[in-house]
């Protein structure tokens, strides 16, 4: 089975992300969640935004860095928003990376100095029609990557809401995270063949 580090979007540590790691561990893979924002948890998207910028980018992604050191290197690095920055940036550098989960966000491999690794596996999800993942250019680095890397997918849902799979949260869309949740299952099956 499988071993994920899985970083959380810009509410902190929600419920919902509780639950999404619940779902994995049932399937039988062990989930890890470092907590990025040190205890704090926000109640919307922006005020979460506000403490990032103020701690900064690199220093959120940096306290990711650190916290996958605690784990081996051959897990599967997973994001959800913001999280997916730590995420996708060990996928690409960290030695030993087995695979890579980015929900609702993801940026240009170019971000961290590197090209996608073609050989590792990657799933991208996210809602056609999210603001946040469409209008800020994140479907279009995600389309990059799943252009260059042999064993990547792409998974568009309709919608507009950016943190369909957190079960927590108004924005919570069932139909769309079973289906998500389904694929990610089915991920990290496939790895252990």
């Amino acid at each position: 089975m499988a071993e994920v580090v899985l970083f959380h979007h810009a509410l902190g540590v929600t419920a919902g992300i509780e639950a999404f790691a619940g779902e994995l561990r049932k399937a039988g893979h062990t989930v890890h969640i470092p907590d990025l924002f040190e205890g704090r948890a926000f109640g919307s998207i922006e005020d979460g935004m506000s403490y990032v910028q103020e701690v900064g980018f690199e220093a959120i992604i940096e306290r990711g860095t650190q916290a996958a050191a605690a784990y081996p290197r051959e897990v599967v690095y997973a994001g959800f928003s913001l999280g997916v920055l730590p995420a996708q940036k060990l996928a690409q550098t960290r030695e030993g990376a087995r695979g890579a989960l980015f929900f609702y966000s993801c940026v240009p491999a170019s971000t961290f100095g590197t090209e996608w690794p073609a050989e590792l596996p990657v799933q991208i999800h996210g809602m056609d029609a999210d603001p946040y993942f469409v209008d800020e250019g994140d479907i279009d680095a995600a389309r990059e990557i799943a252009a260059a890397g042999r064993r990547a997918e792409l998974f568009l849902y309709a919608g507009d809401q950016h943190y369909f799979a957190d079960s927590s949260l108004a924005s919570y869309d069932v139909n769309a995270a079973a289906l998500l949740t389904r694929r990610v299952v089915d991920f990290l099956r496939q790895l252990d063949r």
